[in-house]
């Protein structure tokens, strides 16, 4: 199981293949917050997403026969990208099956990256069981996108630069806010964080009806969403918290968060306004949580993770419009 002496071995690994990412600040969100905010901007991570890690850290670890066979990952685009970058930096193979309503600029990035892409349909069918069974068939070693001890130890790099910009910052208590899909990123960052910096705790955000780690935290056991799609917030739809993943969030975060889609948008649009920064729906919620959540946050200074920036053109328009 992940810990953090793998998470400091993924760091290692990562040097000069992964960006420490900045800690960004407006005046302008700490006063609609009521706190300081202060933003993790891993949509500027190579690949436009924190998925980076997580690729490079699995595809790094595996022993030299198994990965010159090639790897196989199945993911709506950011995990894809992720993959794909390492596989193709380390000169082996990669399939990647991907939801065929997935953003079309993921899809068309993941194959610029050298990558095979495999398009399955979200609503009717099931994208472990087409992995697993190319997996077999080829040959390949499949590199799950959260319910992975590599992934979230290099998705844990990430909490390793929190704490470290945190105590730079002077910021020796807060709740740091995740982005929460399958909760690889957000159980990386709760372990990276109770070992460096115990005063800081991670806690999963979720768009509405799609808020089944929120829900299992509540419930103190696995809950899964209704609905397989429909939410502008594609990077971090899935059915349920990963079977890993979730034990490790259940004993190391605080309660979940959830916030609607225009509050997505907005969040999107003033991050564009504010920090300079392109943020996707998915890669969003983190903030949107912490400016318009303020009665869920306790102390003076929040830090939220601006996990993704992988955006279409028509949804970004749409946000920068206020629609």
């Amino acid at each position: 199981m992940t810990d953090i002496a793998m998470i400091e071995a993924a760091a290692r690994r990562a040097e000069g293949h992964i960006r420490r990412t900045p800690l960004l600040s407006s005046p302008f969100l700490d006063e609609i917050a009521g706190r300081r905010v202060f933003v993790k901007a891993e949509c500027l991570q190579h690949t436009g997403s924190f998925k980076a890690r997580g690729g490079w850290a699995a595809v790094s670890a595996l022993p030299a026969d198994r990965r010159a066979a090639g790897v196989i990952a199945y993911s709506s685009g950011n995990h894809a990208q992720g993959v794909a970058r390492a596989a193709k930096l380390h000169g082996v193979p990669a399939v990647i099956v991907m939801p065929a309503d997935a953003p079309r600029m993921k899809i068309d990035n993941t194959r610029a990256l050298g990558a095979e892409v495999v398009l399955y349909d979200r609503a009717g069918e099931d994208r472990e069981a087409i992995g697993a069974a190319l997996a077999a068939e080829r040959g390949l070693t499949l590199i799950k996108p959260y319910d992975e001890p590599q992934v979230i130890a290099g998705q844990g790099t990430c909490g390793l630069e929190i704490a470290e910009q945190a105590a730079a910052e002077g910021i020796g208590t807060a709740d740091v806010l995740v982005c929460c899909g399958g909760g690889g990123l957000t159980s990386g960052i709760a372990l990276a964080l109770d070992a460096r910096a115990p005063g800081l705790r991670a806690r999963p955000c979720e768009p509405e009806g799609f808020d089944d780690t929120a829900r299992s935290l509540a419930a103190g056991r696995i809950e899964r969403n209704a609905a397989a799609a429909g939410s502008i917030c594609d990077a971090i739809v899935t059915p349920a918290p990963g079977g890993i993943t979730f034990p490790i969030m259940q004993r190391l975060c605080g309660p979940g968060l959830v916030v609607d889609d225009a509050e997505v948008l907005r969040a999107m649009a003033l991050a564009f306004a504010r920090l300079k920064i392109v943020v996707e729906p998915g890669g969003a919620v983190a903030l949107a949580a912490a400016l318009f959540r303020p009665e869920a946050i306790a102390g003076d200074t929040v830090i939220c993770v601006a996990t993704g920036g992988n955006v279409d053109a028509a949804t970004y328009i749409r946000a920068l419009a206020g629609d």
